[in-house]
């Protein structure tokens, strides 16, 4: 086919026209986790096991969402942080609140959700950073429980897991 003006016009707008949907088709897909993630204190993760299923151990735990990832700090002999030592590093989380796990009564089950990909955050610099983050989300409850975030990190009575959303 020939190069005219109006295939060349055509297939820009084409072109411009695909480049901008896509973003915005990615975007549109991820904005209600997204948003129910800034909007919440909470979120309820259960590793996934072997077989596929949701560890019989959930928990409600503070996070932070920063930088596109999900940040938890939970004590290392936590069966979240065993699981991921364990290679069990799948993991779902349902955000909102719900309270208590055990007195949710699973109504965090219609929350929305993500499956999750995790692993143990050892570099200290990032450990700085993320605290800055967490501090900031928690800002009325981060004069006590700050310094034991910190401690825990260093003394290695506390990780920080590191989650991306899993493909």
């Amino acid at each position: 086919m020939p190069l005219t003006r109006r295939n060349a016009l055509t297939r820009g707008a084409a072109l411009f026209a695909a480049a901008w949907s896509a973003p915005q088709i990615a975007f549109a897909a991820e904005s209600p986790s997204v948003a129910a993630l800034d909007k919440s204190d909470l979120i309820y993760l259960s590793p996934i096991v072997s077989d596929g299923k949701d560890s019989a151990c959930h928990g409600e735990v503070w996070f932070v969402h920063h930088d596109r990832e999900i940040f938890v700090v939970t004590q290392s002999n936590a069966w979240r942080a065993e699981a991921t030592r364990r290679g069990f590093n799948r993991a779902r989380i349902w955000i909102g609140e719900f309270g208590a796990w055990k007195s949710a009564k699973k109504r965090y089950l219609s929350a929305p959700y993500l499956e999750i990909q995790g692993q143990l955050e050892s570099n200290n610099e990032v450990h700085a950073e993320v605290l800055s983050v967490f501090g900031q989300k928690y800002a009325a409850e981060w004069g006590t429980w700050g310094p034991r975030f910190n401690n825990g990190l260093a003394d290695g009575s506390r990780v920080l897991l590191r989650y991306k959303v899993a493909s």
